[in-house]
């Protein structure tokens, strides 16, 4: 079994202070995709190469305390790839591809942090530019290789992936376009939801985030943000689903799949 986990986490340090750690320790991933790293490498260095024995590979923004992902991993990757050629959004370290090729497969782990739009109109438009760039990138990479894009897309795909959806229908996240956007990549862009492909019927169970105000966390008022996205091939091998909602170490949920291959 490859056990497969993504996790925003809203700062490395503050999600360390929360018991990241002790739980990779027992829930033992073999690979953890993490977004929000809110880092540089002179904050991971002497601390946050590796956590629980897996060893991370980083994609930073140039701003400081802002996004960044990184995948750690308990086998060697054959190439580590930051950013996916966009200028703008690669500033941003928003991509990381571990790459673990074979004479028999090329396979590939990306950690993808999608932008939010909701701080205001020039964000959203932001999002769109980087849905536009990140659906061919994803095209051209599937055509050559099997893969798991693990993140917070920061979408929520269905009415069945948010609590409120009636009130939220328009606003970031659960626009009409980035719904779109969503079904055509599910679609003719022919990768699958993972999750979905195991649970289709879920819904409070699904949720992966859960806003900082009033009393989302506590009345589970929350969204789906968090995915694997798999090329079909990869996504029959799901085995496992499960949302980990006993301890909080960021305003994110992990997210573990349970694949049956190993690298």
């Amino acid at each position: 079994m490859f056990k497969l986990t993504s996790l925003n986490l809203n700062g490395i340090r503050s999600a360390t202070t929360k018991g990241l750690e002790d739980w990779l320790a027992k829930s033992a991933p073999d690979c953890i995709c993490v977004q929000e790293v809110k880092a540089q490498a002179p904050d991971v260095a002497g601390r946050f190469e590796a956590l629980a024995g897996l060893r991370g590979h980083f994609h930073f923004a140039e701003k400081k305390g802002y996004s960044g992902t990184a995948v750690y991993t308990r086998h060697e990757p054959s190439a580590v790839i930051s950013g996916f050629g966009s200028p703008e959004f690669d500033a941003e370290g928003r991509y990381t591809e571990l790459r673990f090729d074979t004479p028999q497969r090329k396979l590939s782990i990306i950690s993808a942090y999608f932008p939010s739009g909701s701080s205001g109109p020039e964000r959203q438009e932001a999002k769109y530019r980087f849905l536009d760039a990140f659906y061919p990138h994803l095209q051209a990479l599937k055509r050559d290789r099997e893969l798991i894009l693990c993140g917070d897309v920061n979408i929520a795909h269905t009415q069945n992936d948010l609590k409120n959806w009636r009130s939220n229908q328009k606003n970031s996240g659960f626009l009409p376009e980035e719904r779109a956007w969503m079904t055509r990549l599910l679609g003719e862009g022919g990768l699958v939801d993972v999750y979905r492909h195991l649970r289709p019927d879920t819904t409070a169970d699904c949720y992966t985030w859960w806003s900082n105000r009033g009393q989302a966390w506590a009345n589970n008022v929350g969204w789906r943000l968090d995915y694997h996205l798999a090329t079909p091939a990869l996504a029959a091998h799901a085995r496992t689903e499960s949302v980990f909602k006993d301890q909080r170490f960021s305003d994110h949920a992990p997210l573990t799949i349970g694949y049956d291959f190993k690298l």
